[in-house]
């Protein structure tokens, strides 16, 4: 029987353990498409930083599996635009590299709008990264939501 490897614990996961709130540490790169066994693509979200042209910096967090409407978050957000933070901006603004913004994260360093897709509501859980590329975190969605002041809403294209 091998031993389990014991995960080094990331920034979120420390600040999540000080909260005591409960998470799942994950190894995922979901950005390869490489996904454990077990967790489905749709569990999977992504954080996008995005700039309102009346807010500056916002989040938006939808499945990995959809493409967030810039539309419906400029509205949900009280913004006439919203716009992608272009990636070589990225770090200087929410502190993370592409692939590692999370909303645990940039909520301790920033007072950013957050926005979930309300997906994520309706299920229950989620998988966002954990800081690093490569790590995630799994966590209940409303917890989550309630620790970083989100609030959920239809962010997706489509319907």
């Amino acid at each position: 029987m091998a031993k389990k490897e014991k995960i080094k614990k990331t920034l979120v996961d420390q600040i999540l353990d000080k909260a005591k709130i409960a998470h799942d540490s994950l190894i995922i790169n979901a950005l390869e498409g490489k996904v454990p066994e077990g967790i489905q693509m749709e569990q999977i979200y992504k954080t996008l930083a995005l700039k309102g042209d009346k807010t500056g910096p916002i989040i938006g967090i939808v499945p990995i599996t959809e493409h967030l409407s810039e539309k419906k978050l400029a509205k949900v957000s009280g913004n006439k635009k919203v716009t992608m933070i272009p990636q070589k901006d990225l770090e200087k603004t929410t502190g993370y590299v592409h692939g590692a913004n999370n909303p645990v994260g940039i909520r301790q360093k920033h007072n950013f709008p957050i926005y979930i897709d309300q997906s994520a509501l309706e299920t229950g859980y989620m998988i966002v990264s954990a800081g690093e590329v490569g790590r995630s975190i799994g966590i209940d969605s409303q917890v989550l939501a309630d620790f970083v002041k989100a609030s959920f809403s239809d962010l997706t294209e489509g319907d």
